[in-house]
């Protein structure tokens, strides 16, 4: 038997006035046939679970076509159609196939597709007819909705945010696809839709009050006939009817037993819905409860969640350091402007900098500092423990190692780059134990990098296109009635 793996992964921040295009994609990955294989066989990622389940169970593993960009803004419209007619010449020249694996992320939004994964899943399905199996994976922050449920057997998402489960979730995909082809099991799905959008500061699932929910649907687990579930907490960026969270639960050959349990999901999140309400911390005080508390302390900065699509050149934690002259913290800004500046300098040189607020007026202003070019890096560094993302080898463009004086020292990247991984910092020679305090620009994908070397995480509301206070943000499409806008 052969099944063929594809996919197109985007996590949109329609908030964010700079486009997605294909040299976002390019600078991602565009891979077919083998080079999917040879980049994500290995890797924690989904794509890496697909293979190893495949192969185990001596069926052929087809890659066909894999798509991903770093989060970032609407998916212009000639990019979107440009990435599913890829996909879909891809797929026509792949041969008779018995299956297919897909990984769409369920929170990528484009010009003519505002569900833009519902939208290549769709055209997928109406390609293979209704009879080939489809069964996926899914980011637990998609917006799902019913077009991407109608297009497949089955989907199932990450359960652990940071997602460090990645790999394990594609292998359990692709195991449920091998017992399809072998008649043992006939998977059917329902989802729910409660009207409900769950808090990004809420959103830690090993922490109250998402662990009691994981709690109940690991309950589910147990009652025959159900082959897995999902709760999708959902991703607040993303102006779309869909936005927020919903469940899936997939059963065996038993409709009604689907429905009934994804219901029981659906009601417990909507009877505790006031449990997800952030606690909301403000930048003064942030910075004054850290330097109180057990050293170092990492302060993750929310309204610059470059894991969410943020410019990750937001300067007001960066403004506050310099502020109150604190020395020993650092801080990563994306700027290859002040790069280029810094190099030109050379090494040991002072230069006045204007660091950050380059993207938008949302980010804060640019931060006028005198500075000594300490380093210069490739930006290139590779992670071999399991992370959120699921892969192993980055690259953010020449860097720059820069000291304000009185004030922290700064990383410049030419590239994004979300803080997934300590060797972004030790790469570079920044050994994290120096400082009192390290910023970083996410909400819970830099835990598993940070927690170990951190005592203290404090998440700061910053302001910006990933701020926890969501409802200061100018939806104009989402859901209505939707908790927490409508109390």
């Amino acid at each position: 038997m052969r099944v063929g793996i594809l996919g197109i992964q985007h996590e949109s921040n329609t908030f964010l006035s700079v486009p997605t295009t294909m040299e976002h994609f390019r600078n991602g990955a565009m891979l077919t046939g083998e080079g999917i294989r040879s980049q994500y066989a290995q890797s924690h990622h989904e794509l890496g679970g697909f293979f190893a389940a495949l192969d185990a169970a001596n069926i052929e593993a087809v890659p066909i076509y894999f798509a991903w960009a770093l989060p970032s803004g609407t998916i212009t419209a000639e990019t979107a159609e440009e990435l599913i007619e890829q996909l879909l010449r891809e797929f026509a020249a792949a041969g008779e196939l018995d299956g297919l694996l897909v990984a769409p992320h369920g929170a990528a939004v484009s010009d003519p597709y505002p569900d833009f994964d519902g939208q290549w899943l769709s055209q997928l399905r109406q390609n293979v007819g209704p009879d080939l199996p489809i069964i996926g994976t899914l980011d637990l922050h998609a917006n799902l909705s019913p077009q991407m449920v109608d297009a497949c057997d089955a989907l199932i998402s990450y359960r652990s945010n940071p997602h460090l489960d990645q790999r394990q979730v594609g292998q359990q995909a692709a195991e449920l696809m091998i017992r399809t082809l072998r008649n043992e099991v006939r998977p059917v799905q329902a989802a729910a839709f409660p009207p409900v959008a769950i808090n990004i500061e809420r959103q830690l699932t090993a922490d109250s009050p998402c662990r009691e929910m994981y709690e109940l649907a690991d309950q589910l687990l147990t009652r025959p006939g159900i082959l897995s579930d999902s709760i999708l907490l959902g991703f607040p960026y993303a102006d779309v009817p869909e936005m927020g969270s919903s469940f899936i639960v997939v059963a065996d050959g038993d409709q009604q037993l689907a429905e009934q349990s994804v219901g029981e999901l659906n009601e417990y999140l909507i009877q505790h819905r006031t449990q997800f309400l952030p606690d909301i911390l403000e930048l003064d005080a942030a910075i004054d409860l850290a330097l109180a508390s057990p050293q170092p302390v990492c302060l993750l900065d929310m309204g610059d969640n470059v894991g969410g699509g943020s410019p990750a050149d937001s300067t007001f934690l960066l403004q506050a350091l310099v502020d109150r002259q604190i020395d020993d913290a650092f801080v990563c800004i994306a700027d290859p402007a002040s790069v280029e500046r810094a190099a030109t300098a050379g090494l040991n040189n002072a230069v006045e900098l204007e660091i950050g607020g380059k993207t938008d007026d949302r980010h804060g202003h640019p931060v006028k500092v005198a500075a000594t070019l300490l380093s210069l890096h490739d930006g290139k560094f590779s992670e071999s423990k399991p992370r959120h993302g699921g892969r192993t080898h980055y690259d953010m463009g020449q860097t720059a190692i820069v000291n304000i004086a009185d004030g922290p020292t700064v990383m410049l990247t030419t590239r994004r780059m979300v803080p997934f991984s300590l060797s972004q910092l030790t790469s570079c020679g920044i050994e994290p134990q120096r400082y009192r305090i390290l910023v970083a620009k996410g909400v819970h994908a830099p835990t598993a990098a940070y927690a170990p070397v951190c005592p203290t995480l404090l998440r700061v509301n910053t302001h910006g296109v990933t701020t926890a206070d969501m409802q200061s943000l100018p939806f104009k499409n989402r859901r209505r009635p939707l908790f927490p806008f409508e109390r």
